[in-house]
């Protein structure tokens, strides 16, 4: 049974989470933390599969958020937000790590900060762009290149939240988009 063609879709186009920079540089951080957490982080520890389920989290609360736009806009804000949160967990993780060691957390200026930052803008960035500073260095350059990256996320995921509230503040959710068609169904029968 096919709806007719004068009705607007219920369900938007959704999905898509693969073509999102946030959830691109989330894959990035969820590769990297796994290959960081076995170098770095005794694999018994809990601390390892809480680093690695954080970034985890991350990137999947990306894709599920995303698949289900279409039909909540209210749990794709949501899911976002916890990828958001699960993302700055791992941020922590990667700063503690960094103090207990006694190494160094390098500002955003720092001159290595800067060579990592940078590598955002080549194209088709992967987690290849990026390893030789988690598998090939220091545990501190490793760390750091992971704070550079999770803040890097953290602020498409920022942009992101806000362009979600925006849209659904000015657009509504499903509720209202189903509230909206009937009331028009019922307009033309009477």
């Amino acid at each position: 049974m096919t709806a007719p063609k004068d009705l607007p879709k219920l369900i938007p186009p959704h999905g898509g989470y693969a073509e999102l920079q946030s959830y691109k540089m989330s894959e990035i951080v969820y590769d990297a933390t796994v290959v960081f957490c076995d170098r770095f982080i005794d694999k018994r520890s809990r601390t390892h599969d809480q680093m690695v389920q954080a970034a985890r989290s991350g990137k999947q609360n990306i894709a599920e958020g995303s698949m289900a736009s279409g039909t909540s806009k209210k749990f794709e804000l949501k899911l976002v937000g916890v990828a958001r949160a699960s993302l700055e967990e791992l941020l922590l993780d990667f700063k503690d790590y960094l103090r207990q060691k006694e190494l160094p957390l390098w500002g955003k200026d720092h001159k290595q900060a800067r060579e990592i930052r940078a590598l955002a803008y080549e194209k088709n960035r992967s987690y290849l762009t990026y390893k030789t500073y988690i598998e090939q260095s220091s545990n501190e350059v490793a760390a750091n290149t992971m704070a550079c990256l999770i803040h890097q996320t953290n602020y498409l995921l920022d942009q992101q939240l806000r362009a979600l509230e925006k849209a659904f503040l000015t657009e509504g959710g499903f509720t209202e988009r189903l509230y909206r068609v009937r009331s028009q169904e019922r307009k033309k029968r009477q």
